[in-house]
């Protein structure tokens, strides 16, 4: 400021004692209202802020859940952290809606429904139907911990001979209907998921009539699958030392 602009002014002592008393009342209303994280917060509480974010978003990463929409309702899975090839491949897909539309084109009631073939979508190619998906397959990842019990979500995979590796299939997978007659393939498919809510829909699915290719003869279709948003609960606020009593 230009010194010649200020036009000094003589205060009585009680007035000035009075300017300095608001004057301090507002520095310190200042440097108490700082955002929670930003410059107002201390060091500590920012990282603690950030680590807390930081948690949640790795959980949401690591263990994904989705509603899939058929049209004999909707189931919610969710995929596994310790097939995290599989997850980010099925993410990946959802996407990309690479799933709306198809049908479940293999049913066998008390066995599994198999679903995620792009030809299926299409009835002029149903000699093509199981044999469908991206150019591409996932390296077989096998975690004892997971097995075939029922709304286990496993890949489809082509057979032994010809896929020694036991490699997944790019987009098809199975939902198991009846644990007890999957078992005996544990070990062997790729378990990447589970139905956490809506088992009553795979038997809706399993029980339908199909043909003596285990086609459906009434068409099944997975409408859509969408990510299910899981809202962090509200962090409790700290106390305001700063109230009035």
């Amino acid at each position: 400021m230009n010194a010649k602009l200020v036009k000094f002014v003589v205060l009585k002592q009680n007035d000035m004692k009075r300017i300095l008393i608001i004057m301090a009342a507002l520095t310190f209303a200042v440097a108490s209202c700082g955002p929670r994280g930003g410059k107002g917060a201390s060091e500590a509480e920012q990282a603690d802020s950030t680590a807390t974010v930081q948690t949640m978003e790795n959980k949401q990463i690591e263990e994904p859940m989705f509603d899939i929409y058929t049209s004999k309702g909707k189931m919610r899975i969710k995929l596994y952290n310790k097939t995290p090839k599989h997850r980010d491949n099925f993410v990946k897909l959802v996407n990309e809606k690479y799933y709306d539309g198809v049908r479940f084109h293999r049913v066998i009631e008390g066995f599994m429904i198999q679903t995620g073939d792009p030809y299926s979508r299409d009835t002029a190619k149903i000699d093509l139907w199981g044999q469908g998906g991206p150019d591409y397959t996932v390296p077989a990842e096998f975690v004892n911990e997971y097995w075939h019990k029922k709304g286990a979500l496993a890949a489809a995979r082509r057979g032994d001979m010809a896929n020694p590796t036991k490699a997944s299939s790019g987009s098809q997978f199975y939902i198991v209907h009846d644990e007890n007659a999957c078992l005996h393939l544990d070990g062997q498919y790729s378990i990447f998921g589970e139905v956490v809510e809506g088992l009553e829909i795979i038997d809706r699915i399993a029980t339908v009539d199909t043909d003596p290719y285990d086609r459906p003869l009434e068409d099944v279709f997975i409408n859509r699958i969408t990510p299910v948003i899981v809202e962090p609960a509200p962090a409790a606020e700290p106390a305001d030392s700063t109230k009035a009593e």
